[in-house]
């Protein structure tokens, strides 16, 4: 029988009575046990549920009231309601011993089928509510269980989550703080709870006042969203986006907010750089445009020749890319006088074996570094064309002092041919006064016939850790010399700027390349490397945003040596191919052909 149907238990000692009572208590969901003593009769009430009791009050060994003395000091069995059967007991105090035993009801042979019945039928219904109210239990139960494990869950969410998660009613009484409002703003759950959010001083009334039209809204609008400035408990203003949400209680109609805050302070922050950043960005490079216009118009009203024209301007746009460079490096900071220096070392602009400075370390900035970039390599190149550079044994002295945050640079040539003032003034000469900035006296120059000296002066824009003067010798950078021709080589560029590789292209013919083929993207380079033949490739940093360690795997995979040509520096080119020479755009010619050459010879 299944477990829902009602249970009775018939306890009689003869048979015919049992199935007597069996056959007019039948009904559908109702299972009769049977037990001829009392021991069997326990034994039955340990194991099973019993909506019913019918004990025969005559019973051999143990009658009717012993056994159900002995079912009331029983937990199990105290609360299971009893009926008494009995044939010729009417003695009234036999009876208060029943009802005292825990009887509810008495039963006389012989039986009448009808009180039986009805009386059967009372405890039936009883027993059928019980069992309902128990699987209800059973249900409210397991309701209860997956609710508080949905709470639990919903408050370790809500603990753990980075926003704040905060409820007040209709007039911006806080009624909820989370452990995220907590962390976010500083101040405790029970410091805020109960107090208006106004007075509270968590919010200013401008964002009070937003809250509240969104309560006197009702619950028209599904979601509303602001950004306000909320104050923590130590009075640091934070950027916050919040989001809110108006509930309305079923039951009794008050209105109340649910409120989630994002803490935007350091999104904001980064949203201001970038626009500084950007604004700073197009005004650096609107100036450096309109510096290399300056110099393009200059160097060519002055030149002599289309080829001078070309020498002087590609050198001065080296100078100023290669200090570019510096200060990229230096996040655009500041570039020291000895890196300045350095570079034009590395340019081959000066000969470090005939060059001999002393000066304290001294940092620049940006301003002060491009121009003075530009006049060390005018000063280089006019002594390698006229001066202590264009003869053997000649010398330059660079030296340079920095007091009460004054820099005195003086450049001084020995060894050279005559020195004769010039018969006008060139460009070279323009951009060497201009290094001082706005400072007209902040340069000037000795024509001795021994060798030209120039003093240049800057009083702002200097600064000077603390290290003492010191005395270098650089190793000269290793330039060949001469224009080396590619002999028919094949050449892959791959090089997303049409102009760059056109100019790219130029050269390289012009210095007897057989065929030079361009990619514009990853999948023509890679086309390329796999389908064509090549000597040597040139491959730029970074084509339409996209890195190339892929195309370079793909050159080093099929063992053509190539070299980068970028406007990055190693540290922001794929990483494993130290041994690819890099040419920094812009570039020269004489700086590109040599590094091919070289390649291709290996």
């Amino acid at each position: 029988m299944p477990d829902s149907q009602i249970k009775f238990l018939v306890v009689d000692d003869i048979r015919e009575n049992m199935v007597a009572l069996e056959a007019l208590l039948r009904r559908d969901g109702l299972q009769i046990d049977f037990a001829g003593s009392a021991a069997e009769a326990l034994e039955l009430m340990l194991v099973n549920d019993y909506a019913l009791a019918f004990l025969d009050v005559q019973m051999p060994e143990t009658d009717g009231y012993e056994l159900a003395e002995l079912m009331r000091g029983a937990e199990r069995t105290r609360n299971i309601p009893i009926i008494f059967v009995t044939a010729a007991d009417r003695d009234e105090r036999r009876h208060f011993r029943g009802y005292e035993a825990g009887a509810v009801d008495y039963i006389f042979k012989p039986l009448d089928p009808v009180v039986l019945r009805s009386k059967a039928a009372v405890f039936f219904r009883i027993g059928q509510q019980a069992r309902e109210l128990e699987c209800q239990r059973d249900e409210m139960r397991v309701l209860a269980h997956h609710r508080d494990i949905a709470i639990s869950r919903l408050k370790a969410h809500a603990d753990n989550s980075p926003l704040a998660l905060i409820e007040c009613d209709r007039n911006l009484t806080l009624r909820s703080w989370s452990k995220g409002a907590e962390r976010m703003f500083g101040r405790s759950a029970e410091a805020m709870l109960g107090q208006r959010i106004a007075q509270s001083g968590w919010l200013d009334a401008e964002a009070a006042g937003i809250l509240q039209t969104w309560v006197d809204g009702g619950t028209s609008a599904q979601r509303h969203s602001a950004e306000i400035d909320a104050r923590r408990a130590d009075g640091q203003t934070i950027s916050c986006e919040v989001f809110g949400s108006t509930l309305c209680d079923l039951n009794d109609g008050n209105l109340s907010l649910s409120l989630q805050l994002l803490d935007v302070t350091e999104r904001r922050r980064a949203e201001e750089v970038r626009s500084l950043l950007i604004g700073e960005l197009n005004h650096r490079i609107k100036n450096t445009l309109a510096n290399v216009q300056a110099i393009a118009r200059q160097t060519l009203r002055q030149a002599d020749s289309l080829a001078g024209f070309e020498q002087g301007f590609v050198g001065r746009l080296q100078a100023l890319a290669r200090t570019h460079s510096i200060l990229s490096d230096m996040t655009w900071s500041s570039a020291s006088l000895d890196q300045l220096i350095d570079e034009q070392i590395r340019a081959g602009t000066l000969d470090a074996a005939r060059l001999l400075r002393k000066g304290p370390t001294v940092q620049l900035t940006p301003e002060n570094a491009l121009r003075l970039a530009l006049s060390l390599h005018e000063l280089g190149t006019n002594a390698a064309k006229y001066g202590a550079l264009s003869v053997p044994g000649g010398e330059i002295r660079l030296t340079w002092t920095y007091n009460d945050e004054l820099l005195v640079l003086r450049w001084e040539e020995r060894g050279g041919p005559e020195v004769h003032p010039p018969a006008r003034t060139g460009f070279g000469t323009t951009l060497i006064r201009a290094s001082a900035g706005c400072e007209d006296d902040g340069v000037s120059v000795d024509w001795s016939a021994s060798g030209v000296i120039w003093t240049i002066t800057l009083s702002v824009g200097v600064a000077q850790p603390n290290q003492p003067d010191q005395e270098r010798l650089i190793e000269p950078a290793k330039i060949e010399s001469g224009r080396p021709e590619l002999d028919g080589s094949r050449v892959l560029v791959i090089e997303d700027e049409p102009l760059v590789a056109l100019d790219i292209r130029y050269e390289l013919t012009a210095a007897g390349a057989g065929k030079v083929d361009i990619a514009r993207s990853i999948g023509q380079a890679l086309e390329a490397i796999r389908a064509a033949e090549i000597d040597v490739a040139l491959l730029d940093g970074n084509l339409s945003g996209e890195r190339v360690d892929e195309v370079a795997n793909a050159l080093r995979g099929r063992k053509i040596p190539f070299c980068f040509v970028s406007g990055y520096g190693r540290q922001h080119l794929p990483q494993g191919f130290q041994d690819a020479p890099i040419i920094e755009k812009p570039f020269r010619a004489d700086a590109l052909l040599p590094v091919i050459h070289e390649l291709i010879r290996r």
